[in-house]
């Protein structure tokens, strides 16, 4: 019966699952946050790819 009270009333098993989903709702923030910056980049990217595939296209085009 000491063991059964013990048992119920150890709250360390606990706090490591709390600590287990706090460190979850982390990572799934900054995937979401990372996931919404590498989009952004990679528009970035592709514009100036395109720029320079159009500079090298009609080259002269638009030097003043």
């Amino acid at each position: 019966m000491k063991f059964l009270n013990k048992l119920i009333r150890d709250e360390a098993g606990a706090t490591a699952i709390e600590y287990g989903l706090i460190a979850a709702l982390i990572a799934v923030a900054a995937i979401t946050a990372m996931s919404a910056v590498g989009d952004e980049v990679g528009d970035t990217f592709t514009t100036v790819d395109t720029t320079l595939q159009d500079a090298q296209d009609n080259p002269g085009v638009g030097a003043d």
